[in-house]
């Protein structure tokens, strides 16, 4: 099968205007291919190396996504209008074969698989042009290839995955608990979140690790964005933080970095000179541009201040859209669909800008854990602790949760304990709107993955059977030491046979639900 752990058949380079004095160098050393850029004048775009091979046997192709995925990640023939961000894994009978580069990449990298070989693509753009590097050495990427024979596909991809990361940063005790949004959806106040924590530290019991309860958003005095001071609905975060801890809960909190209205009308310099265009969740927007130092120390600021309100842990959000201009289901090949803007600084890759950003965000935090959503996952591999690795669930769709849910859990859970632990979404409850009988399936098969569970719950969906579900389900993700394997990801992108813990488990995420009919390429949540 494929192996691209050698010198590429091809290289090709896109600059701004005509390639005056840009090459990559590619060495092998350490069963590593290591892939430098260099320039003085040129301000190179893309990169691009070939691998000629033909494939000659049947094989399936299964890739990574940018940031979160969208409930399109399956296994698929090889198709060369396919781009495959980070890695991907060719399976064919019992051997599997993985291809990607190393966490912490310099550049946005993506694969095409197709019936004569593999394209890798190094997106080394300062945004929307082609980066200044004036002379120096850049370090685009490190590719390695491993090929695995005798296991399953899921078991090749967990091991593939600890290759790509040699240094994941890990919670020091499971994450689990609760959070308002998959019930509350931005409508909530002080006196609903205090019920939350209450009813979280009651479901917790007496575990030892105690849950957390996350306050999305809709808390500060502008929806969905800055300045990130409370509401009249909340009032001091600090008072809430504390009573939580009486409660026997942890605190976290929700926050946008790149989005603060007023720095942006007042400070249109520190602002990316992009305008996001909006979808149909958001209007027009501006973005903080995380390379103008005042920015660096405002966002710095933020999350020293949340932190020392005495919230233990941030869940932060935003940072591919308001960064890059779209979500990464409108991504394909490019990070960036928007050409002719750049960052302030121009000398760093996008790549390079957003580790910085995330490491800023790291630093800021402490010793607090932070969750990372819409942000782009193999940069935050090894910098935070938590990751979403799939668009949000709902309380009210049950479509929506199996096929954003369910398909997350299945084709990320290779990630768990290898670059961070996964956070697959919530097991939303809502009265009256999704069968508990589904939910139910939903809650144990987080609950027993291994990865973080997370519960949204309005009270009146409540009755003593579900609270024990719950309570179940949270002292089993106290502790996550099990083990979950999809079994039929082959062949289905929702899978119901799955593999825990030695023993095989089937589930029905169907039942008399079928597939919901769609106005939209989105489904609703």
């Amino acid at each position: 099968m494929l192996d691209i752990l050698r010198e590429p058949d091809d290289i090709r380079i896109e600059c701004e205007a005509d390639n005056v004095d840009c090459t990559v160098i590619t060495e092998i050393r350490d069963e590593r291919l290591y892939v430098y850029v260099t320039a003085a004048a040129s301000r190179p775009r893309f990169i691009c190396l070939r691998w000629n091979t033909r494939f000659t046997e049947p094989t399936s192709i299964m890739g990574d996504k940018w940031e979160r995925s969208y409930g399109d990640m399956e296994w698929h023939s090889l198709n060369g209008e396919i781009f495959m961000p980070w890695y991907f894994l060719a399976n064919s009978a019992d051997t599997t074969v993985g291809c990607g580069v190393m966490t912490g990449a310099g550049s946005f990298v993506s694969f095409q698989c197709d019936a004569s070989g593999c394209t890798a693509w190094f997106d080394v753009r300062c945004g929307g042009v082609g980066v200044r590097l004036d002379g120096r050495r850049l370090l685009a990427g490190i590719v390695v290839c491993c090929r695995y024979e005798g296991i399953s596909a899921f078991e090749a991809a967990r091991r593939f995955c600890r290759v790509m990361c040699e240094r994941p940063r890990l919670p020091e005790k499971p994450v689990y608990g609760s959070n308002n949004w998959y019930y509350a959806y931005g409508k909530s106040s002080r006196p609903e979140v205090i019920r939350d924590a209450a009813l979280t530290a009651a479901l917790a019991g007496e575990n030892e690790n105690r849950p957390f309860t996350v306050i999305d958003d809709g808390w500060s005095v502008n929806p969905c964005a800055g300045p990130w001071e409370p509401n009249e609905r909340f009032g001091d975060m600090a008072e809430i933080a504390a009573e939580y801890k009486k409660l026997g809960v942890r605190p976290g909190i929700w926050i946008r970095p790149l989005h603060d209205v007023v720095l942006e009308k007042e400070h249109p310099a520190w602002c990316l000179s992009r305008i996001n265009d909006g979808d149909q969740n958001s209007t027009p927007t501006r973005c903080l541009d995380p390379t103008v130092p005042e920015v660096r120390e405002y966002i710095s600021a933020t999350i020293r201040k949340m932190t020392a309100w005495g919230y233990e842990l941030i869940k932060h959000d935003y940072t591919t859209y308001d960064l890059f201009g779209a979500f990464g289901c409108a991504l394909n090949g490019k990070i960036t669909i928007k050409d002719g803007w750049s960052f302030h600084d121009e000398t760093k890759t996008s790549a390079e800008i957003v580790s910085e950003l995330y490491r800023l965000i790291r630093e800021a935090a402490g010793e607090a854990i932070i969750i990372a959503c819409n942000a782009v996952s193999h940069l935050s591999a090894g910098i935070f602790e938590v990751y979403r690795t799939g668009d949000d669930t709902s309380s009210r769709h049950w479509s929506r949760t199996r096929a954003y849910g369910v398909n997350t859990l299945a084709f990320r859970l290779c990630q768990n304990d290898a670059f961070y632990k996964i956070d697959a979404d919530c097991v939303g409850l809502l009265p009256g709107k999704i069968s508990w009988s589904l939910n139910r399936q939903w809650l144990v098969l987080l609950a027993e993955s291994g990865s973080p569970l997370f519960i949204s719950v309005h009270p009146e969906a409540l009755n003593e059977e579900i609270k024990a579900a719950l309570t179940q389900a949270f002292s089993r993700n106290a502790v996550q030491t099990d083990a979950a394997e999809p079994l039929d990801w082959l062949y289905n992108n929702q899978p119901q046979a799955w593999l825990v813990n030695g023993q095989k488990r089937e589930y029905d995420f169907v039942e008399e639900y079928y597939p919901a009919l769609l106005s939209g390429s989105t489904q609703n949540y």
